[in-house]
């Protein structure tokens, strides 16, 4: 098979879901509203969190992090999708497509490792409460986010320099939204069967010991919300661990049918459908589920909105004057 010497300067073509889809007027507006409602509300939650005094607490700067990272990841992958969309064109450089491999192994590694350290706040808040101040100071807390941010960049670094260093055939079509190892690797002239089965087992262990931990801060969680005697208290809990569990249920059902299954059952319609889920689906609703039934957060919001209100009414006041 024919190499492609001059892949470095040409680069790839992204055939996305856009290019595929039967209806990509329909599917591009709603993919467009998606990702303004992942702005808008990322953003927001952050400003709130950022500006308010009383979010300044483990749970909520966690939750700042989330947004950030669902942020970032978005707007990595569909703005870009977007103009191509609009130009008719759907290149990327090589230099460009290692780029977003990079950015979206690091900020979808975070986010996982992330969802593991929020699932051990609400372990130690509901039980063990009287020492939730030692347990989860802010030395800890921002230890937890570095630690998020610094294993998946060197995960990130590893897998994309790895992928990276292949020949790549003249075949330069990448038939996915985005570019990722999985779909990548179909393009390689050489044997990636080894490298394949290095990338299930250490999505295997990226994913598998956080889901783990997860699942058992959350048992344990169920087992002290059950044994409550506050009706009150008990709601609430609920209410909160119930959000984020269908959080980490988004994400790491996505993760785990690219990165955890194996490669011959990849479809091309199936990886675009992931895709488009975990790069603005669940970044647009992660902020809406963890906001509107929390009333810690509306009560900020409303806060902030006042603040802002009184602000500008000040200043109208003061130019009459």
């Amino acid at each position: 098979m024919e190499l492609c010497n001059s892949t470095l300067e040409s680069g790839f073509i992204l055939v996305g879901i856009l290019t595929d889809s039967g209806s990509p007027g329909l599917l591009y507006t709603t993919i467009s509203v998606l990702y303004t409602l992942a702005l808008t509300s990322n953003g927001l939650l952050l400003l709130v969190i950022t500006v308010d005094a009383r979010l300044h607490v483990p749970m909520y700067l966690l939750l700042g992090q989330l947004s950030l990272m669902d942020l970032m990841l978005t707007s990595v992958v569909i703005p870009k999708t977007l103009v191509d969309y609009l130009r008719g064109e759907n290149a990327i450089s090589f230099e460009g497509c290692a780029l977003q491999i990079f950015l979206v192994l690091t900020l979808g590694g975070a986010e996982g490792l992330l969802l593991a350290f929020m699932a051990y706040d609400r372990y130690v808040a509901i039980c063990h409460p009287l020492n939730y101040t030692v347990l989860m100071r802010p030395r800890i807390c921002w230890l937890m986010m570095a630690t998020s941010w610094i294993l998946a960049f060197l995960n990130s670094v590893i897998h994309t320099s790895y992928t990276m260093h292949f020949p790549f055939c003249m075949t330069r079509e990448i038939r996915h939204l985005l570019c990722e190892i999985p779909p990548l690797l179909k393009l390689a002239c050489a044997d990636t069967s080894r490298y394949e089965f290095m990338v299930y087992v250490s999505g295997s262990i990226f994913l598998m010991p956080s889901l783990a931990a997860i699942l058992a801060s959350y048992m344990f969680v169920l087992v002290a919300v059950l044994h409550m005697s506050s009706g009150e208290g008990r709601q609430k809990a609920l209410l909160t661990c119930s959000s984020h569990l269908t959080v980490v249920g988004m994400y790491y059902g996505a993760a785990m049918f690219m990165y955890v299954q194996p490669s011959s059952y990849h479809s091309p319609r199936q990886d675009n459908i992931l895709s488009v889920f975990y790069t603005v689906i669940t970044p647009a609703l992660n902020p809406l589920i963890y906001s509107l039934r929390n009333k810690e957060v509306m009560g900020a919001f409303r806060r902030v909105l006042g603040r802002f209100s009184f602000i500008q009414d000040g200043g109208c006041h003061i130019e009459a004057l």
